[in-house]
C-alpha cells in the first residue's frame, strides 16, 4: 500500500525541513488506513478491545523533505510470529522526486485494551490478516524468549 500526502506547514521545523516526529505520524496514518482496508477500522479494534502497541520504532533518514513537498509512504510486513502475535512493519517515505527520504521500522504486538496485557488476535481477525503482503526478505519471529 502506498499513500501520497501533501505535507502541511505544521510538520516543519525552523530549519524548514520535516520534523522527525512528523515522519512517524505519516507512518502511523498509513498503518491505520492499511488495517481499514482489511475491514479493521479503529472503531472495529475498539469494539474487539484490542489494539496495536509499539515496542520499538526505528527511523533512518536519507534525504531531506522540505516545506511544500509532497511525500509518498508505503508499508509492508517484514516479520511476524506464526499467528501475527508479534510483527514488524517497514515504511518507506519517498520525497517528491520518488527518492527514499526515510525508512521507518516498527516492532509491535496486540494489547487487550481493558486488561492492558498482550493478547492474540481473535481467530476471525487473524483470518482477515493471514495473507498480508510480505517483503521479499520476510522472516518469522519466535515467541520464545532468547536463551
Amino acid at each position: 500500500m502506498k499513500i501520497k500526502f501533501k505535507t502541511i506547514w505544521a510538520n516543519f521545523d525552523p530549519n524548514r525541513h520535516m520534523r522527525h516526529s512528523a515522519y512517524c505520524d505519516y507512518a502511523a496514518e498509513v498503518r491505520v488506513r492499511f488495517f481499514a482496508n482489511y475491514n479493521l477500522s479503529l472503531e472495529d479494534f475498539a469494539n474487539l478491545h484490542i489494539g496495536p502497541v509499539l515496542f520499538k520504532e526505528e527511523i533512518s533518514y536519507f534525504k531531506e523533505i522540505r516545506m511544500g513537498s509532497d511525500i509518498t509512504v508505503d508499508m509492508v510486513l517484514t516479520a511476524a510470529s506464526p499467528k501475527l502475535e508479534r510483527w514488524e512493519f517497514t515504511h518507506h517515505i519517498y520525497n517528491d522526486k520518488d527518492e527514499i527520504a526515510a525508512i521507518i521500522k516498527v516492532y509491535g504486538a496486540w494489547i487487550h485494551l481493558t486488561k492492558r496485557k498482550l493478547t492474540k488476535l481473535p481467530a476471525d481477525v487473524y483470518e482477515k490478516l493471514a495473507d498480508l503482503p510480505k517483503s521479499a526478505d520476510f522472516k518469522e519471529i519466535s515467541l520464545k524468549s532468547p536463551s
